[in-house]
């Protein structure tokens, strides 16, 4: 026997409907009419939830982004404030050695005074990650060096001889090149 044949047949009177002539229609109760207006009610309750945090969150975006300007334009303004702070005590070095040099026109003291202050200057510079280039009797390095003068030398060839300015780095990268005497 096929599964069709187990279940029993529908008969007119199943599919017939209630007495009555109609089929029977069940009426809302008063708690499903509140559930259904709630239901209606919920999707416009949380379109509002989220208009009013996306509201929010654009004026903290908004307010962010106008403070990082802010924050960006004292950085380039100020930037230069603890450098500047850092170098002061130099210039005031360098006033007195020449203030004291004027009156009393010792050569040797002036001389002292200004290796002092350049001493100063280069901690200075140091500290705020400046470091010199080492120029002097290494290979040439288009990267480091510029070239001014060539000159004939017993050295091997493209070989620093002298440095005629100094070239710094600035945190690892190049800041100015040394500019250098090489031999040929």
């Amino acid at each position: 026997m096929t599964e069709e044949n187990n279940r029993p047949a529908e008969t007119e009177q199943d599919a017939a409907p209630e007495p009555g002539g109609e089929e029977k229609i069940s009426e809302p109760d008063a708690a499903g009419s509140a559930a259904a207006a709630e239901a209606a009610e919920d999707p416009r309750r949380k379109a509002d939830e989220y208009y009013a945090a996306l509201q929010r969150l654009t004026a903290e975006f908004d307010n962010f982004r106008k403070r990082t300007r802010k924050e960006k334009e004292d950085i380039a303004k100020y930037g230069a404030e603890q450098l500047v702070l850092k170098l002061l005590p130099v210039m005031d070095n360098l006033g007195r050695a020449l203030e004291a040099s004027a009156q009393t026109r010792d050569f040797d003291s002036l001389c002292q005074g200004v290796d002092m202050i350049c001493r100063q200057l280069g901690k200075v510079l140091e500290d705020e990650g400046v470091v010199p280039i080492e120029a002097v009797g290494r290979p040439f390095d288009p990267n480091l060096h510029e070239a001014l003068l060539r000159e004939e030398s017993e050295q091997e060839e493209n070989t620093v001889l002298a440095e005629l300015e100094k070239g710094y780095y600035l945190k690892g990268k190049v800041v100015r090149p040394s500019r250098v005497k090489v031999s040929s």
